[in-house]
């Protein structure tokens, strides 16, 4: 079918996508580390959604996790059949949202789709019901249209993205393996406003938790005790300027350099005059992915020790999240295909890039397949009136019709 055919099907239904990702925001599928009872009752709307349109082929795919009602965290797998099996083209979006955080700073309900001037707000209309809605109505102008596709197309819907993926993408791959190496995967979960931008690697992540033990003391006897505030904040310190030790540049990230990076701070003592016996502080480490994580802990390590000689504390860290991913190739057959179908539809040069880490990308990229993440996003994700501007919604779902054939 026609270029214009296609527009013109995305066109027809506006009023249907507003009113999926309407019945989708009133469903807040925030995990229990938010407060939350899970995507159950999210994908259950999702899922009566497809079938009403004649989705046929839907496989759920259920996480056990007890601290939700349901008692499981699902994922969504739709099929259409294509000419060919290998490869398979999929888009991953996820089910599950942030929690809102300060509702004064919202001006609407951000569990109620409020429309204006273009477009749509509430909690998760752009992070990821963007990408879901847009893959959504990509896979439907197929099966409206009765086209077999040349590629079979999966669309997966997973839970969990927001909090670490235990109960999404890694669940799946650990006990359903869904996906072979030559699939084409594309995650619409980041980009720019402009949809240029395709996202092939990460920087490794590295989080860490470091607690310092010295001896407290009044304030006016700093001899009787040992600070640990005073050696936490020198530790600090210390570990910030490792970003001159692994200092090579990366022009693929912005910034084009390992960050290395104090965060949060816990509460030590309760008084002024008192010289702290613990303190607790944490980082966040971005490191550019030539640099193996167990090299920079290594260094860690050695400043830990310097810090308990010299100030005599006991130090112990933790690394609450510590990921490495190797890129995505420029030439990869998936980054091709989306850069092609951005010059096809909307004459756009795609750019290739690298974030600072934290996508579920990074976990197929580990298991050797290839993945690409792109949208065309104003970046609202976890803002106070988050929205989505509904033609970049449309334009992406154009874009994925071209990504099928």
């Amino acid at each position: 079918m026609s270029v214009q055919s296609e527009s013109e099907f995305l066109e027809k239904n506006r009023a249907e996508i507003i009113e999926l990702e309407r019945r989708l925001t009133a469903c807040p599928a925030i995990a229990p580390e938010g407060d939350g009872d899970g995507e159950s009752q999210k994908c259950d709307v999702l899922e009566s959604w497809l079938r009403e349109n004649g989705f046929a082929d839907i496989q759920r795919y259920n996480a056990p996790d007890s601290r939700v009602s349901s008692g499981v965290r699902p994922s969504l797998v739709v099929t259409i059949p294509g000419k060919s099996d290998n490869p398979r083209v999929w888009v991953m979006a996820h089910l599950d949202v942030v929690a809102t955080g300060d509702l004064s700073l919202w001006q609407t309900d951000p569990w109620t789709l409020t429309e204006k001037d273009g477009k749509i707000f509430g909690r998760g209309v752009e992070d990821n019901q963007q990408g879901l809605v847009s893959a959504a109505f990509a896979a439907l102008f197929y099966i409206k249209n009765k086209i077999t596709p040349s590629h079979t197309i999966k669309l997966l819907f997973v839970a969990d993205e927001e909090n670490g993926s235990k109960f999404g993408i890694k669940y799946l791959m650990r006990e359903h393996h869904l996906f072979k190496k030559e699939d084409l995967i594309l995650i619409p979960d980041g980009g720019d406003p402009d949809g240029k931008t395709i996202e092939i690697a990460e920087k490794n992540i590295l989080w860490l938790s470091v607690h310092v033990t010295g001896k407290q003391t009044h304030g006016s006897r700093p001899d009787n005790g040992a600070n640990a505030c005073l050696a936490a904040d020198d530790l600090a310190v210390r570990l910030h300027k490792l970003e001159r030790v692994f200092d090579r540049k990366d022009n693929l990230f912005e910034p084009n350099y390992s960050t290395i990076h104090p965060t949060k701070h816990l509460k030590n003592v309760d008084s002024i005059n008192i010289i702290p016996g613990e303190d607790w502080f944490f980082m966040d480490c971005r490191i550019l992915p030539c640099y193996p994580l167990d090299s920079v802990l290594a260094e860690v390590d050695k400043l830990c020790r310097e810090i308990e000689a010299e100030y005599g504390v006991k130090v112990e860290y933790t690394t609450p999240q510590k990921a490495e991913s190797p890129a995505t190739s420029a030439d990869a057959p998936v980054a091709q295909k989306l850069a092609a179908a951005l010059k096809a539809v909307h004459g756009i040069d795609a750019k290739f890039i690298g974030i600072g880490g934290g996508t579920v990308g990074a976990e197929l990229r580990r298991e050797g397949i290839p993945a690409v993440v792109w949208s065309t996003l104003d970046d609202q994700a976890h803002q106070p009136n988050e929205y989505c501007v509904i033609d970049n919604l449309i334009k992406d779902a154009r874009t994925l019709i071209e990504f099928f054939k």
